[in-house]
């Protein structure tokens, strides 16, 4: 085996690095002809295609690695001095940050995840200071509202002008300028540096097409996403949100990653930051495509948090799962989900099975309605920073997945979601008379997610949360499965007394029966909030309505599914 020199290794990872970059950016390039030929299906492959990308990429590097240089070969001090020539050649990317976690992935690969420091890995970034605050100049446009702002988003159409008429161009603009007046003050508006700023590269994601930008005024931000539709041929739009918290829920992470241009990472991180501050810079990268750096970035962020804060991770609020045991550090909106090394005697899966589980929702499309995951190895903290309560339970049902070394706690393997409040905490909580619009979105949960072909399986409110938002957001995948797998059935009849008072059902039951008409004794023990949601979606109780449903799937028809206010656009549109 001919020996690599670490300056070769370092060539090596970012050709591998920049071969990932031209594929991920040509898969992102296709999304405008998709969104004029309406190839929805081409969109939902598409999205699942770009996330596989990085997983391949980061093996076919690493098998390169061993093939050629050996493992035995890869030492820390060849690595130490890999890293060092790598920083170098990255130095002039416009996406740094980016080759600074595909190093890492590799390194990860190669040392199984266990050595850490900063000389053999980027645990720090090495560009943040430089990224961070850089000017939106040559990513966004720009246009004054000296003249008004018809002439403005005038100049605006014009210069987002795709291959497909617009429908109704005037009425459009009208609907613009409406909404921007509606806003923003006139005082504001008159501003001598008032402008609107919008990225230059087009937001796609499912159905829709997002031009996203800004009003500024006076140091002043409010953020401006227009929302456009295919409509038979023709460009319409559908929404204009300049709504800081809506603008938030666009980029939620219950939503698959856009498909935008973005030649500059941290730069257009900065920009949509600008738009919605209270936005991690985590959650924003990923919402952009970019999800294994924003996985850097979470730990990045979780590690300058633990610094300055003193509370314990502690064990998160809710019923304990039979699946799953879940901590959370209460200063921070995450949770840490443990696969369990032995399952409750109702949960008849595998470990690797909860794991394919948890890998299709990550390619799936979420429809705003399932949580985005992060999948974490070896991730070490300060043993004095856990509960002992929490610990003991750890130990206790969780003993594979967790190591102790010295005064730290090595969690080996675990999952990471956004921490939202269990639906049966918040019902139980809030008062009576705000339970209706939530328990709608509960049922919209399910249809949405049903439409997206996705049976949650254990539809349990235990297993949804309510974000900050309001909305209502599945988050336990380890028994979910496609909705076409699922045989739905009505019950039958009982013929006999026996019958109808048996303890057990008389009639055989398939390993994917669902009989829908259990569902209200089952999902609510309180007969206050199951009136309500029988009243508000007696469909899901009916297994036609779940049939039915299958058969729109298995004809290729797609739901609509925008993640904006159902007053902008009906809740629950079917189209081809």
């Amino acid at each position: 085996m001919r020996l690599f020199s670490p300056r070769q290794v370092a060539q090596t990872i970012l050709d591998g690095f920049a071969s990932y970059r031209h594929q991920f950016v040509k898969i992102t390039l296709g999304a405008p002809d998709r969104f004029s030929r309406q190839d929805w299906s081409g969109v939902q492959q598409a999205a699942a295609d770009r996330i596989e990308l990085y997983e391949s990429s980061v093996k076919d590097v690493s098998d390169t690695l061993r093939s050629r240089v050996g493992s035995e070969n890869l030492s820390v001090s060849v690595w130490r001095e890999t890293r060092a020539l790598y920083l170098t050649m990255i130095s002039e990317r416009t996406d740094p940050e980016l080759a600074e976690t595909f190093f890492n992935s590799i390194f990860g690969r190669l040392f199984d995840h266990r050595t850490q420091a900063d000389d053999l890995a980027f645990l720090d970034s090495w560009f943040s200071g430089m990224l961070q605050g850089t000017s939106s100049q040559g990513i966004a446009m720009q246009y004054g509202l000296s003249r008004g702002p018809d002439d403005a988003f005038d100049q605006l159409l014009d210069d987002y002008a795709f291959d497909l008429p617009y429908a109704a161009r005037s009425r459009d603009r009208a609907r613009l300028v409406k909404t921007l007046e509606t806003h923003v003050s006139q005082d504001m508006m008159a501003g001598i540096d008032a402008r609107l700023e919008t990225l230059k590269s087009v937001f796609y994601r499912n159905k829709g097409a997002y031009i996203v930008g800004r009003f500024v005024s006076d140091g002043q931000v409010i953020p401006l996403v227009i929302a456009l539709v295919n409509d038979e041929g023709q460009i319409r739009v559908d929404a204009v949100v300049m709504d800081s918290d809506q603008a938030s829920v666009i980029f939620s992470f219950t939503r698959a990653y856009f498909m935008v241009d973005v030649p500059m990472p941290a730069e257009f991180v900065d920009f949509l930051q600008g738009m919605m501050p209270d936005k991690a810079r985590h959650e924003l990268y990923t919402s952009i495509g970019f999800y294994k750096h924003g996985k850097t970035q979470l730990i990045r962020d979780l590690k300058s948090h633990l610094g300055q804060t003193d509370d314990a991770f502690v064990e998160a609020p809710g019923i304990r799962g039979l699946v799953m045991a879940v901590f959370t550090l209460p200063s921070l909106p995450v949770v840490f989900k443990l696969i369990k090394d032995k399952f409750g005697p109702s949960k008849m899966m595998s470990r690797d099975a909860v794991k394919r589980s948890y890998q299709l929702v990550k390619v799936h499309d979420r429809v705003g309605r399932m949580a985005d995951t992060q999948e974490f190895f070896n991730l070490r903290f300060a043993r004095d920073r856990f509960d002992d309560a929490l610990l003991a339970e750890l130990q206790a049902t969780c003993a594979s997945s967790i190591e102790f070394d010295g005064d730290e706690v090595i969690i080996r393997h675990c999952y990471t979601e956004r921490r939202m409040t269990p639906l049966n905490i918040w019902l139980n909580d809030a008062p009576e008379d705000t339970w209706e619009p939530v328990l709608d979105d509960y049922g919209w949960a399910i249809k949405q997610m049903a439409a997206a072909n996705i049976f949650a399986g254990d539809m349990l409110l235990k297993n949804f949360g309510v974000t900050r938002h309001g909305r209502v957001v599945f988050y336990d995948y380890d028994e979910i499965v496609y909705l076409t797998e699922v045989n739905f059935r009505k019950v039958p009849v009982a013929m006999t007394p026996e019958q109808e008072m048996a303890a057990e059902p008389w009639y055989s039951v398939g390993v994917n029966d669902v009989f829908p008409e259990e569902f209200p004794t089952f999902l609510f023990t309180d007969k206050r909030p199951r009136e309500i949601f029988q009243r508000l979606h007696p469909e899901i109780f009916d297994p036609k309505w779940w049939q039915s449903t299958q058969q729109a799937i298995k004809e290729g028809h797609l739901m609509d599914f925008f993640p904006y206010r159902s007053d902008h656009r009906g809740a629950f549109n079917w189209s081809i």
